[in-house]
């Protein structure tokens, strides 16, 4: 990336308190960033209010509700997105994807390419998605695959355009208080570093 980084970390917790692991890591990201001179934005999912799609003609259409119109505006003045999320049932949150599918609606973050493939519109920036879950990282990259969160990866952020994701899995929360304050110290630097 050239040109000051413009940073947008969306806290998918369904629960915005700040006393959640998630909210603290996004919070460190964020201080990391802005310590490092970048100009940064937050989005926390739990706060919005928004209905569930249920339609096709709805998603069809550019989405009305200031919420989603905001998120919008934020994600297209990022150059680098952070997603950070619990791990629930093996992948995110039912009420983070609900927000990526309003984000999505009327083409944008997929538009008409060349041949049966749709072309991202969201090419030039990077991400990082941070995942945390009670079990160890290991087991749910090894034995599950990583499934969940490989999908919100390539269906989602590469599919949008998104080339370059890194991805960062915290396991074992909940086990060792000084782990997650290990963990939210190295997001402070990923955040400085912007990876």
């Amino acid at each position: 990336m050239t040109g000051r980084k413009r940073v947008l970390v969306i806290n998918g917790h369904p629960d915005p308190a700040s006393e959640r692991l998630c909210s603290a890591l996004a919070a460190a990201y964020l201080e990391g960033a802005r310590a490092a001179g970048s100009e940064t934005r937050r989005i926390d999912i739990g706060a919005l209010s928004f209905p569930f799609l249920r339609t096709s003609e709805a998603f069809a259409q550019a989405p009305i509700h200031p919420d989603i119109r905001k998120a919008r505006e934020d994600i297209l003045w990022a150059n680098h997105l952070v997603f950070v999320y619990p791990l629930w049932l093996g992948g995110p949150p039912a009420l983070l994807k609900a927000f990526m599918e309003w984000v999505g609606c009327g083409e944008f973050l997929l538009g008409p390419g060349k041949g049966p493939m749709p072309k991202g519109k969201l090419a030039g920036r990077t991400a990082r998605v941070v995942v945390t879950m009670g079990m160890p990282s290991l087991v749910y990259r090894l034995f599950f695959r990583a499934h969940g969160t490989l999908a919100f990866e390539k269906s989602i952020l590469r599919m949008a355009g998104i080339r370059r994701v890194r991805t960062t899995y915290i396991g074992n929360v909940g086990v060792s208080a000084g782990g997650c304050r290990r963990w939210i110290a190295r997001m402070g630097a990923f955040g400085a570093k912007i990876s």
